[in-house]
C-alpha cells in the first residue's frame, strides 16, 4: 500500500502518525519548528486523508496499520537510515508498536490510544467519539454554515484542543467531516489495542500526555510502564489530546528531545 505523505526538512527522519479522523496536515502547527532539526515525514494512515483504505475492521484492521505503517517506515528511510517516529492518539499507538517490533530507532507518542485499564474504559473513551458523531451528524449538511459561529465551532472543537480558537474554520470544517465519514471510527478502534512484545535492545521510548485530554484521561499515562518499564512519561500542561496546535514550541521540543539521534539503539 502507498501511503499518501509530504517530505520536508534536512537531518535524521522522523516520521509523524496523526490520530483517527485526522490527517497529516494535523501536525502542520509545528512542522516549521521541526524541519530546521529533522526530515519530517507526515503522513495519512489508510482511509484517512488521502490515503487509500484497508478493507479489514476490528483487530485486523489495527495489524493492517501497524505493518502498512512499518513498511512506510522502511521505504522513507532506506536500508541503512535509522528512522525516528511520532504520533498522536491512535498514531501514538501504532508509533509504540514499531518501537515493541524494533522497526524504528525511537518512538514518541503523544496521549497515545490503548492504554486504558479495562474494555469498559476504552468503550467510555469510543462513547465520546460516538456522541461527537451523532451531533455533528444533527447538523446534517448545514454543519459547515454552523461552524462559521465561533459559539458553535469552538465548543465542538475543545474535546480535542484546549486552545479551540487555534483552529481554522477551514480545518474544522475538514475534521467534522472526517468525524462523519471515518471508517476506523465506525469499525476498528472498538477493538482490543494489543502491542507486540518489546523486543531487545530496548527502543527508547516518549509518552506526553496532556493534563487537560478530554478524550483520554491523563491518568491513563500511569499504565504505559506495564508495557515499556522503560518508557519516559512526561505530563504537559495546558494542552489536550490533540496538542500540536495548543503549544507548538513545548510540543515541537518534546518531539526533537525524543528522536535525538544518539538516543539510537542501533
Amino acid at each position: 500500500m502507498s501511503l499518501r505523505h509530504d517530505v520536508a526538512g534536512d537531518g535524521p527522519t522522523l516520521v509523524l502518525v496523526h490520530g483517527v479522523v485526522h490527517r497529516r496536515q494535523a501536525w502542520d502547527p509545528v512542522l516549521d519548528l521541526l524541519t530546521p532539526y529533522r526530515r519530517v515525514v507526515t503522513v495519512d494512515l489508510p482511509g484517512h486523508g488521502e490515503s487509500d483504505d484497508v478493507d479489514v475492521f476490528g483487530a485486523e484492521r489495527l495489524a493492517a496499520f501497524i505493518e502498512s505503517l512499518s513498511d512506510f517506515v522502511t521505504e522513507v528511510g532506506g536500508p541503512d537510515e535509522p528512522v525516528h517516529i511520532a504520533g498522536n492518539s491512535l498514531g501514538g499507538f501504532l508509533a509504540m508498536a514499531l518501537a515493541a517490533r524494533g522497526d524504528v530507532a525511537s518512538a514518541t507518542a503523544l496521549s497515545p490510544a490503548g492504554f486504558w485499564k479495562t474494555p469498559a474504559a476504552q468503550a467510555r473513551g469510543l462513547a465520546k467519539f460516538r456522541a461527537l458523531r451523532a451531533a455533528a451528524g444533527a447538523m446534517g449538511d448545514q454543519a459547515p454554515k454552523a461552524f462559521r459561529s465561533k459559539l458553535v465551532r469552538y465548543p465542538s472543537l475543545a474535546p480535542f484542543f484546549a486552545h479551540p480558537s487555534r483552529i481554522s474554520y477551514e480545518n474544522a470544517v475538514i475534521d467534522v467531516g472526517s468525524l462523519l465519514t471515518n471508517t476506523t471510527l465506525a469499525g476498528g478502534v472498538d477493538a482490543p489495542f494489543e502491542l507486540p512484545p518489546v523486543t531487545s535492545p530496548l527502543v527508547p521510548v516518549t509518552v506526553a500526555w496532556g493534563t487537560r485530554d478530554l478524550i483520554l484521561p491523563h491518568r491513563d499515562r500511569h499504565n504505559v510502564a506495564t508495557h515499556f518499564p522503560h518508557a519516559r512519561i512526561i505530563s504537559v500542561p495546558g494542552v489536550g489530546h490533540v496538542p500540536m496546535s495548543d503549544n507548538p514550541e513545548l510540543i515541537a521540543s518534546i518531539l526533537l528531545a525524543g528522536s535525538e539521534p544518539a538516543a539510537s539503539p542501533r
